[in-house]
């Protein structure tokens, strides 16, 4: 009974939740808000493929299947934000414009005096990390409420409690 009637809830849960997916990934091609680094394209690869504009917003309403593709994406978006937290920015060092921190395996994560190598975006490391944290919990949230959302249409449709119109004339 509470699958069945949170279902709608969940829906108005993950309209937010897409919105806020569409802001934070727009805003990660705009390191502290300057447009110089996506004209340039001097931004990390995976901020490329986040496509959480599309993936992680606004497909996860209505239906089972709609629900399973919110499940998909926002998987997706989540394995991505993580990926691209564990490689690090792609930033300008001493050595040239690289992604300094690949080869430590997330280690940077927490070793806060090698974020000065990075220095040009100015603390594009610190902004990297929030926003690719807040993707990862935004995407997460969103799986869980699409599963919920798989949960309860499922039970509405193999509960026979789903609605089913008929038209007059055809019986």
């Amino acid at each position: 009974m509470g699958l069945e009637t949170c279902g709608t809830c969940l829906n108005c849960l993950l309209v937010p939740l897409a919105l806020w997916s569409i802001v934070v990934n727009i805003l990660l091609y705009f390191p502290n808000g300057k447009t110089s680094y996506a004209a340039s394209y001097q931004l990390p690869h995976y901020v490329w493929y986040f496509e959480g504009i599309c993936f992680s917003g606004v497909m996860s309403f209505i239906s089972i299947v709609l629900a399973l593709l919110g499940i998909a994406f926002s998987g997706y978006n989540c394995i991505i934000s993580a990926l691209g937290l564990i490689q690090g920015p792609f930033c300008n060092s001493s050595t040239g414009w690289d992604y300094i921190f690949k080869d430590t395996a997330g280690g940077y994560l927490t070793d806060y005096s090698a974020w000065s190598r990075c220095t040009e975006p100015a603390n594009i490391v610190e902004w990297s990390i929030i926003l690719l944290s807040i993707l990862i919990a935004l995407g997460g949230l969103q799986m869980i409420i699409c599963f919920l959302k798989v949960a309860a249409e499922l039970k509405r449709t193999l509960c026979g409690t789903y609605s089913v119109f008929v038209q007059p004339g055809i019986i």
